[in-house]
């Protein structure tokens, strides 16, 4: 099917995404934090309502570099260049501040199912490095030249969320004992910060020795 990509392609997108998945962020904190406050329920709707986002946020990037294709290759060139200088600063913040997970188990009123996706719907496309990269992160697997791009990078899109989700789906399961894993061991924290910074440093890598040739 000319809508997915080569097999190589797929391996180090499926290499990349769980690295992500497992970074500790402001979805993931919310999850824990409404699972460990409201119970399963409410974190797996938080869950939902992320990923969501998620699609949403593949729908444009699909729409906006298709469009981007279509005017101008060099401009989609100039696009995943970016990309790669963007994915250095991520990969320089994960060894330089560490990932950002606090979750909270408060005690309140209880919050509806459908607050709460709205809640997880609003944290992940309300956030502008989510949105920043996925513009520069989905361009990096397929090519300006192929007629197959818009369909490609849907699949990918669609592949992120899919993959995300047995990645997701225990931590909320386990909540509380994953809370107190990640905070009594901060060793663990940074062993995940290192290989995300390894992984989108080699991908930035890579597409600018690409481009070079």
């Amino acid at each position: 099917m000319s809508f997915i990509p080569d097999t190589t392609t797929l391996i180090q997108f499926a290499i990349a995404t769980v690295i992500l998945a497992i970074t500790p962020g402001p979805d993931m904190t919310l999850f824990v934090s409404r699972t460990l406050s409201q119970g399963r329920a409410t974190g797996f709707a938080s869950m939902a309502g992320a990923l969501c986002g998620t699609l949403i946020h593949t729908t444009l990037v699909v729409v906006g570099i298709s469009a981007l294709i279509v005017a101008s290759p060099m401009a989609f060139l100039v696009l995943k260049i970016f990309g790669a200088g963007y994915l250095v600063f991520l990969a320089w913040q994960a060894i330089t501040r560490g990932s950002a997970f606090s979750p909270e188990k408060k005690t309140g009123p209880e919050i509806s199912l459908l607050r709460s996706w709205a809640a997880g719907l609003g944290v992940n496309l309300l956030n502008p490095k989510i949105i920043l990269f996925f513009m520069t992160f989905l361009p990096q697997f397929v090519s300006a030249h192929d007629p197959n791009a818009p369909g490609k990078l849907f699949f990918l899109g669609s592949m992120f969320i899919v993959l995300s989700i047995p990645v997701t789906v225990p931590m909320v399961l386990a909540a509380e004992k994953f809370s107190a894993a990640m905070k009594a061991s901060p060793r663990v924290t940074r062993v995940v910060d290192y290989l995300f910074a390894g992984v989108f440093s080699a991908f930035a890598l890579k597409i600018l020795t690409a481009q070079a040739k």
